[in-house]
């Protein structure tokens, strides 16, 4: 597939410039390319039966449940089986994956515009904690809008926990991502909406930078006609 033309006007020249510090870029997907609402999946549990949706006080502190979807230790039946003892309904697989996929919104147009020109300058990656039910989702909603095979056809390579046993902000997956795709970490940049997970990428020598979404701010505004902008502050 041709990528659509942008209305960013990136120099010919800025990637294979010799000075040019920076050849790799990391993207995160969820909040980064996908616009996420939380609350959504939280009030679509509730309604369903979940008397509260507080992981860290109620499924994951007591199965470690959406860690072990995320990491891919359990199958996504396993995942579905487990959660029902957690909702005083009774349920079926559908409503729990529409609950669960409830927090995924949309793709803008304009990141997609902006990745595919971003793309012909630098080596882009997506590395992503998610798990299988949201994977197939947020698929089928980028087949439909953008026309594109899979997320590999976009980016060099596209990183999901759920398929490689690891998960943010571990450094053992950023040291995988490193190992698999030939990088350099000093010429690399990692963009996420979570700072944890950007101090996981900077202790293994990767430039982080921690998109504040909270306030607003989107990739689109990292870039601007000399790619990366040179006010963005990296560790």
């Amino acid at each position: 597939m041709q990528p659509s033309k942008s209305k960013l006007r990136i120099p010919n020249s800025e990637f294979s410039n010799p000075n040019s510090k920076f050849r790799n870029l990391i993207f995160d997907f969820g909040g980064v390319i996908c616009n996420i609402d939380v609350k959504l999946t939280q009030q679509a549990f509730i309604s369903l039966g979940l008397k509260t949706f507080d992981t860290k006080k109620s499924i994951s502190a007591s199965s470690g449940l959406f860690e072990k979807i995320e990491t891919g230790v359990i199958t996504t039946e396993q995942f579905r089986t487990e959660l029902k003892h957690f909702i005083s309904n009774p349920v079926t697989d559908s409503q729990i994956d529409n609950a669960w996929n409830a927090l995924l919104l949309d793709i803008p147009a304009s990141r997609i515009r902006l990745l595919e020109q971003v793309r012909t300058h630098y080596r882009i990656f997506l590395l992503s904690n998610s798990n299988e039910i949201h994977y197939f989702k947020f698929l089928e909603n980028f087949q439909q809008e953008y026309r594109y095979r899979d997320f590999d056809a976009l980016f060099e390579k596209a990183y999901f926990s759920f398929n490689i046993g690891l998960k943010k902000p571990a450094r053992e997956i950023f040291e995988f991502v490193i190992e698999k795709s030939n990088i350099n970490p000093a010429e690399t940049i990692f963009i996420d909406d979570t700072l944890v997970h950007v101090e996981g990428a900077r202790q293994v020598g990767i430039h982080g930078y921690h998109l504040k979404i909270s306030e607003g701010e989107q990739i689109t505004d990292l870039f601007d006609s000399n790619l990366i902008k040179n006010n963005l502050t990296f560790a």
